[in-house]
């Protein structure tokens, strides 16, 4: 397996985001960077994504753009939209549609 400390993972983590691209800079699976995470007990960018959709949400409602949403979470537009019109009709606390 890489020698990748935990400061550099989660350094990495901020830059790259995903595992996959952390993986392709090291020349390791994306699977063997989730191991790494885990065995550090580093949580994943994407547990955090729950909290910026109800941010997003959250700002569109009080008349921000979608644009400037996409703009300051770094996404895109289309998928600020997208983003929007799932979390539209939901309570807080429930679970996905079934």
């Amino acid at each position: 397996m890489a020698k990748i400390t935990k400061s550099q993972l989660v350094a990495l983590q901020k830059k790259l985001k995903r595992d996959a691209a952390i993986g392709a800079k090291f020349g390791i699976t994306r699977q063997a960077v989730h191991q790494l995470r885990k065995k550090y007990g580093i949580d994943s960018v994407i547990e955090k994504n729950p909290a910026r959709n109800k941010e997003i949400l959250s700002g569109y409602n009080a008349g921000k753009s979608v644009a400037a949403l996409a703009k300051k979470y770094g996404l895109s537009i289309s998928y600020t939209y997208r983003i929007i019109s799932e979390n539209k009709g939901k309570k807080a606390g429930r679970g996905r549609k079934r």
